[in-house]
């Protein structure tokens, strides 16, 4: 997770995502560095639009936030939604990130 994490961070940064800058993130964080998975994560996202994929992960996190707010009391009834389209929307831009 940590080289994921990595790419997000240089993305956020306006920084190119490369192997150097990897493996420069994941050291400065502590963590072992691993050659192998840095050069697999740099392929699997050089035809990845990451923008495109964290826009289309906050669709699973308000999907599974509005059960939550359910329980907290609210009295009002409202149609179930079908949220399972979403969720396998989100969750296909995120299995993008990894081939």
């Amino acid at each position: 997770m940590e080289y994921v994490y990595a790419a997000l961070l240089l993305h956020k940064l306006q920084k190119e995502v490369n192997e150097a800058n990897i493996s420069s993130v994941v050291k400065a964080s502590g963590a072992a560095v691993n050659d192998a998975q840095v050069k697999a994560l740099v392929a699997a996202l050089a035809d990845v639009n990451i923008e495109e994929a964290i826009k289309a992960a906050p669709v699973a996190v308000a999907a599974a936030a509005a059960p939550a707010a359910a329980a907290a009391g609210e009295a009002k009834k409202e149609a179930p939604v079908d949220t399972s389209k979403n969720e396998e929307a989100a969750m296909e831009g995120l299995s993008s990130l990894f081939g």
